[in-house]
C-alpha cells in the first residue's frame, strides 16, 4: 500500500473512472492519504462522481509518474468519520482548506479496499500489488 501511496503523490493529478449508466466518465484526482492502514480519496459529495461512487463503487484509478504508469482496480467505501476527514486535511492543509473544511457538511473521503494495482512501463514490463 505504501508504494502505492508513494507513486499516486508522485503523480500529482491521477485520473479516476466510474461508470455513469452505461457511460464511463473519467475525471482528475490529486489528493490521497493514508489512515488507519488504508488509502483514501476525498471528493464533494455535490458532485456526479461522488453519486455514481455511491451507485457503483467499482472504480479505476490511472496515473503517469516517470516512464511508467499506474492501474489500480478497486472499490471504494465511504468513511464518515471526522477524523478520516481531518487526516485528509492535515495532509493538504493549503489546498484542501481553499475547497472544504472537516465539519462543511460537503467533503467526502473514501477508502479504497480489495485494491490491485499495476505498475508498468511502457516496454510491457508489469508489477502487480494487492492490498
Amino acid at each position: 500500500m505504501e508504494e502505492i501511496l508513494k507513486y499516486l503523490k508522485e503523480c500529482g493529478t491521477f485520473y479516476l473512472a466510474t461508470i455513469d449508466g452505461d457511460q464511463p466518465r473519467v475525471r482528475p484526482f490529486g489528493a490521497v492519504c493514508a489512515f488507519e492502514e488504508k488509502l483514501y480519496i476525498i471528493t464533494n459529495n455535490k458532485k456526479p462522481v461522488f453519486q455514481q461512487m455511491l451507485k457503483n463503487p467499482k472504480v479505476e484509478i490511472s496515473g503517469m509518474s516517470k516512464g511508467t504508469f499506474i492501474r489500480l482496480e478497486c472499490e471504494v467505501v465511504p468513511d464518515d468519520r471526522r477524523e478520516a476527514r481531518v487526516a485528509m486535511m492535515e495532509e493538504y492543509p493549503g489546498a484542501l482548506s481553499k475547497m472544504y473544511s472537516v465539519d462543511d457538511n460537503k467533503m467526502e473521503v473514501l477508502y479504497l479496499k480489495n485494491a490491485k494495482a499495476s505498475i508498468n512501463t511502457l516496454t510491457g514490463e508489469s508489477k502487480v500489488i494487492e492490498f
